[in-house]
Order: C-alpha cells, then sequence, then structure tokens
C-alpha cells in the first residue's frame, strides 16, 4: 500500500505538472484550441484516439483535420454535404485512415442530432444514478459507437473496451479531459454526471513504469486489470481526484525522472 512520502512525493508533482505549461506539448493542447462546448469534444475525441506515436506529429494531425474541416468541427459535422467529405480523403496517422474517419463523423452527426454533449454517449443505461461505471460505460460507449448500420470492421480497433481487456488508454485520458475540474486549466471539467472519483487512470507505457516502481502496479500483464489495481491504489492517495496523479506519473515518465 502506498505510504505517506509517497503521496507526498506525487503531490508535488501532481502541481509540478499540472499547469497550463503542459498544455503546449500535450494532446489536450488540441482541444484546448476552442471555447465551444461540441468542438472541444470532438476533438478531444480526435486527439486522444489519435494519440499514438510523438506527441508533435499527434498534434500536426489534429491540427490537419480541424483544417480539413474548415476550422469548425461541430458546424462541419452537423452541416456538411456529401461533397463536403472530400476534404477528408487522404487523411491518415498510423492505421487510422480516411474510411475510419469518415465513419466518425456519422457517428458524430448522428449522436449530435440527438444529444447536446457527447457525455450522453458515456452514459447509456446509466441514466439516473449516482453509482456511474466507467467499465460499463466505455462497454456500452463502443457498441453504441458501432450501431450504425454498415460500420467499417476496420474502425472497430480504434475504440477500445474493457470486454477485449484493454486498459482503454485513450477514452480513459479523454474522460479525464472531459470530467476532472480544478482551476490548473489543463483539464476542461465540462461534464458533470460523472464524477472525478468514478474516473480510471489512463494506463500507458510512461505510467506503467513508473507505477511499477512505486508498486501501484502489481500484476504482470497490462490490461484492464492492471487500469483498475492502478486506480484503487490512487484512490488511497485521493479518494475524490484518483487520476489526477496521472499527471505526475505521466509526467515522470515522460521527462524520464523515473
Amino acid at each position: 500500500m502506498p505510504d505517506f512520502n509517497i503521496k507526498n512525493f506525487l503531490d508535488t508533482k501532481v502541481m509540478e505538472y499540472n499547469r497550463p505549461a503542459f498544455i503546449t506539448h500535450d494532446p489536450i493542447c488540441v482541444p484546448h484550441l476552442f471555447s465551444k462546448k461540441q468542438n472541444i469534444e470532438i476533438m478531444g475525441f480526435f486527439a486522444s484516439i489519435l494519440a499514438w506515436g510523438q506527441r508533435k506529429t499527434i498534434i500536426n494531425k489534429c491540427k490537419e483535420l480541424i483544417d480539413r474541416m474548415n476550422g469548425d468541427p461541430y458546424h462541419f459535422i452537423l452541416n456538411h454535404k456529401d461533397e463536403d467529405l472530400k476534404s477528408l480523403l487522404g487523411f491518415k496517422h498510423r492505421t487510422f485512415n480516411d474510411t475510419d474517419l469518415l465513419y466518425f463523423i456519422s457517428f458524430f452527426q448522428y449522436h449530435y442530432r440527438r444529444f447536446d454533449s457527447l457525455e450522453d454517449a458515456f452514459l447509456i443505461g446509466q441514466e439516473g444514478t449516482q453509482a456511474i461505471s466507467v467499465e460499463t460505460a466505455l462497454n456500452e460507449f463502443k457498441n453504441y459507437f458501432f450501431s450504425l448500420p454498415d460500420y467499417p470492421l476496420r474502425t472497430r480497433k480504434h475504440i477500445s473496451s474493457p470486454l477485449q481487456k484493454s486498459t482503454c488508454k485513450r477514452l480513459n485520458m479523454f474522460l479525464r479531459w472531459m470530467v476532472r475540474k480544478d482551476e490548473n486549466g489543463v483539464d476542461f471539467g465540462i461534464w458533470n454526471r460523472i464524477l472525478p472519483s468514478q474516473l480510471i487512470a489512463p494506463c500507458d507505457v510512461h505510467v506503467e513504469r513508473v507505477a511499477r516502481k512505486f508498486h501501484l502496479i502489481t500484476l504482470e500483464k497490462v490490461n484492464w486489470k492492471t487500469a483498475i489495481e492502478l486506480t484503487e491504489n490512487l484512490r488511497l492517495l485521493d479518494p475524490q481526484d484518483p487520476v489526477k496523479y496521472d499527471f505526475a506519473l505521466f509526467g515522470l515518465g515522460v521527462e524520464r525522472e523515473m
């Protein structure tokens, strides 16, 4: 179990990394280009899903995507004509290509014609309850995301779920951005029906490496259970906001301090 000294150290690192300077070189800078809630959600989602490889490349590809949607993703998604979709052809980042992108646009249009916020997509079957389960939310979200007819089978690999035993790092990171609330100006805190205490820690290679050194992760395999173990240990440090320690673990890992 983490002791007080570990908490002290990690709290200090949270304060060091959870500040506006963190934004500049991280994919979270992409949704920070916008003030409209739906644009923050849409580009936050894209930035998290495309968060694979060098951070500079991820940011540049997201900015390219914004340009392809005429600088206003929400307006483009709701109002585009079929001919406007030609501007998306040829987009590619790693294994994510224009086939995947066109389906993402279709899903967003379908969703935003029915709901004001993307938060509703993560509350399917859990409306009206305070005991939100992020595990259930992620599983149901994937089902909902691929509920449109004739979705490309290849696109399923870009949306993870606990049922696949994935850590769901990208989606948990997106949820952190949307849900966590503080005065530091990094996370947005624009969603209110999912609580910070209910979030699951994003678990990437940097976080895993540092967390193991602190014995916050003991499981050998890296999967959904690993993310749960990490989060439960972080809740011992702060039950109300365990995922704030993602700043410390990721920062220590990416800066090679640990």
